[in-house]
């Protein structure tokens, strides 16, 4: 997402996304405004209002981007194996996001601000919805071809799910640098110990 923002040919949409990444990164949620979010995009405030009337709109497009992102490289995912597709899931949950540690920052500002908009609220959900739903599909999936022990699903994607957020929260609240590591190994117990899952070789 470090791409420059005025690349021919670039959707302009696409471009504001980026943007408001790296000022994101850069201000985090507090001291975000429409004016460092259009120095990034290297264009004018009127640019990007053209295309989102408030800033609100536009951070709801941009978790709508991000969320899209997360789809995408689960699509990308060639192997169907449900053991191997779970450790890849839990890798791109926790392993991947310590590469973004200021955009961890700045989501979890965005989440502090979910009890008092509505439409923060709404993403947030929607993205905890999805990211449950992809745990507990391929857990059902191992569960039925014989690769996982019987197990309430829904209960395991969800435990799965609050090892993730808590380790995100220590890790930018605390500062914790070894906070997405230790959940990725707890996760690996948890499911060992559920599911007599072992991690693929």
């Amino acid at each position: 997402m470090a791409d420059t923002p005025d690349r021919s040919g670039e959707d302009p949409d696409e471009a504001i996304m980026r943007a408001t990444y790296r000022a994101l990164s850069t201000h985090g949620y507090a001291d975000l405004t429409m004016q460092r979010i259009a120095d990034e995009y290297g264009k004018s405030t009127a640019a990007i209002h053209y295309h989102y009337d408030t800033k609100d709109d536009l951070l709801a497009a941009f978790l709508d981007f991000v969320l899209g992102r997360f789809k995408d490289a689960v699509h990308d995912v060639e192997t169907t194996d449900p053991e191997d597709r779970l450790e890849l899931l839990l890798d791109g949950l926790l392993v991947k996001a310590s590469e973004h540690t200021e955009l961890l920052v700045a989501m979890l500002e965005m989440r502090a601000q979910a009890p008092y908009n509505d439409t923060f609220a709404e993403r947030f959900r929607e993205n905890d919805a999805y990211v449950r739903y992809l745990l507990e599909t391929v857990i059902d999936q191992g569960i039925d071809a014989g690769a996982f022990a019987d197990a309430d699903a829904e209960h395991v994607a969800r435990v799965l799910v609050t090892i993730v957020d808590g380790a995100r929260t220590r890790a930018v609240v605390l500062g914790e640098e070894t906070a997405l590591s230790t959940a990725r190994r707890a996760a690996t117990e948890y499911l060992a110990a559920t599911l007599d899952h072992r991690p693929a070789e």
